[in-house]
């Protein structure tokens, strides 16, 4: 048995020792699942909150500022969020690895998962770099001030693509090994720093010196991944060596292949309706942008106990044990449904006085009321039906990509693309409903993905018991 930095029931890296024997790394207990959640919820929290913080100080330029960074970063998360198997799939794979005593195995994918990152950063920072003017001004809907702006933008934050992307990679992996205190270290490592530096970068450059702060603090996140990704190594290391392996990439890619079609499809929920946004003018475009930054900070909340159901479903099921996998699935729904609960009590309760704190723009006010559009609610009141619905999808969400299911994921969120969300929000276009009419398509997208993976669970036919997470996977590497 190789050695480990081992983690503790506090999710904190432990001293050297003996690796994780099958099944003990599985306990499925409130407390448990706390210990590990808290500091997901930190990291996930960490970055949305940097963006409402982001889009605050960005607001106080204008609506066609606010306007640019909501066009451009929505072009930068549809490029970074293609890649969520470097997170999600290698937390599945190295937490099956690790409850099946594998620690070597689980920090192998995790080596691999960061060499996918650096090629394929790479290609994508080149792609969006030459790309950012013409991708810009299709998404502003040809507004000449309002493009530029996004464009430059953009090409500056290109810089950020690959180390956000060895960053999504070193989550997973930490994840995987029950280890969630070192992600939390190093994304404060980064985001600190943007933080300060945002306020005096905007106040002398203007948008672009929210796109400089930016690439300050993904690259510092991102050699701290990198500094624990070569000291774990060297503990729990052996002949599999650092080197590219085709053996362990290829059924990463057979998964990530599943969640990038996932990927896509969310990708072409928002950016559709970031593109019908913009087409009914800046004000409206703004308004979408901070609604958007409010509902991701909110639903990344919720995913902090998602995450630690991913760990602690893989490595349940990497030790042959279905019933606890079962157990930390109806655990972490019973944590998230009272978490969505408070959470969109708190946005309705704060209707009245959250939205002045991210704009004084009467334009962009009115867009988010939506006075005078569909009866009963404007788009901030659906954000809070959302946020409910999203207790129940997020925690099964989780526990569905930590049992490796993700083909049953991949088809139930298309399905709830084409025929919840792409009728909603091309119908509010046509029909002149204002923004009110794109968050009621986005509504509809939660409902569908809603009844999809209640239904799964509740069938039991996500529980697969192995070192791998399903048959194909296991396939790949025979």
């Amino acid at each position: 048995m190789t050695t480990t930095p081992r983690a503790d029931t506090t999710g904190n890296a432990g001293t050297t020792g003996a690796g994780t024997a099958p099944g003990t790394a599985v306990t499925a207990g409130p407390g448990r699942i706390l210990a590990l959640a808290w500091p997901a919820l930190a990291v996930l929290a960490a970055t949305p909150l940097y963006l409402l913080w982001d889009t605050a100080v960005v607001g106080r330029l204008g609506a066609a500022e606010l306007a640019a960074l909501g066009a451009g970063a929505t072009v930068l998360a549809q490029v970074t969020t293609q890649l969520t198997f470097l997170s999600y799939g290698t937390t599945a794979r190295a937490a099956r690895r690790y409850g099946a005593g594998d620690s070597t195995g689980a920090v192998a994918e995790g080596v691999q998962a960061t060499w996918v990152a650096l090629g394929v950063g790479v290609v994508l920072a080149v792609a969006l770099r030459l790309l950012a003017a013409p991708v810009a001004g299709w998404l502003t809907g040809g507004d000449g001030e309002v493009a530029h702006e996004a464009a430059r933008w953009l090409e500056v934050t290109s810089l950020s693509v690959v180390p956000a992307l060895v960053t999504m990679a070193g989550n997973g992996w930490l994840r995987g090994m029950s280890n969630t205190r070192w992600p939390l270290y190093f994304t404060l490592a980064g985001v600190v720093p943007m933080a300060v530096t945002v306020p005096l970068a905007v106040g002398r450059w203007g948008l672009v010196g929210s796109a400089y702060a930016n690439v300050l603090g993904e690259t510092l996140t991102a050699l701290g991944f990198l500094w624990a990704l070569v000291h774990t190594w060297r503990e729990v290391g052996d002949d599999r060596g650092t080197r590219p392996s085709w053996r362990v990439i290829r059924p990463q890619l057979a998964m990530g292949r599943d969640l990038v079609l996932r990927s896509l499809s969310f990708q072409v929920a928002f950016l559709s309706a970031a593109a019908v946004a913009g087409r009914m003018g800046a004000s409206s475009l703004a308004a979408h942008q901070i609604l958007l930054q409010v509902w991701n900070f909110l639903t990344l909340v919720l995913d902090s106990v998602a995450v630690a159901a991913q760990a602690l479903v893989g490595a349940a099921l990497g030790s042959g044990s279905a019933s606890a996998a079962r157990r930390v699935g109806r655990t972490v729904l019973r944590f998230s449904v009272g978490a969505g609960a408070v959470l969109a009590v708190a946005v309705a309760v704060g209707g009245a006085v959250l939205p002045g704190a991210f704009t004084s723009d009467a334009a962009v006010l009115a867009a988010m009321g939506a006075p005078g559009g569909l009866p009963p609610w404007g788009p901030w009141w659906i954000l809070a039906v959302m946020v409910l619905a999203g207790g129940v999808v997020f925690a099964l969400d989780g526990v569905l990509l930590g049992a490796g299911d993700v083909a049953y994921l991949r088809t139930a969120t298309i399905v709830s693309v084409v025929l919840g969300f792409i009728p909603g929000v091309w119908l509010a276009w046509f029909a002149d409903l204002g923004l009110t009419g794109v968050w009621y398509g986005l509504l509809a997208f939660i409902g569908v993905r809603l009844v999809a993976v209640v239904w799964r669970f509740r069938s039991g036919r996500w529980v697969r018991t192995g070192a791998v997470a399903s048959t194909a996977t296991a396939d790949a590497e025979e």
